[in-house]
């Protein structure tokens, strides 16, 4: 099972996209600072997360969601998360 993710940066109110095997491993390691892209962008809050059983599947999605044609998509889901 793969996880694309999307973080976002309180301090500079930023998205980042990930995609893992193991959520829970790999946003620690994000809050602990070893991921050199968010180390100097904490505090990071989860914000959405997809479930893939397939690897190429996760990968792609993590792909697209980290191009230029997916800004519209990612807006709609950090609008989502500010309402709730």
């Amino acid at each position: 099972m793969f996880r694309v993710y999307i973080l976002l940066s309180q301090k500079d109110k930023k998205l980042y996209v990930g995609c893992t095997s193991n959520l829970e491993k790999r946003f620690k390691r994000h809050l602990d600072g070893y991921v050199q892209a968010t180390k100097n962008r904490r505090p990071l809050v989860l914000i959405h997360s997809e479930q893939y059983d397939n690897k190429g599947e996760a990968f792609q999605r993590e792909r697209f969601l980290k191009s230029l044609w997916s800004a519209r998509e990612k807006k709609k889901i950090l609008e989502k998360y500010l309402k709730s």
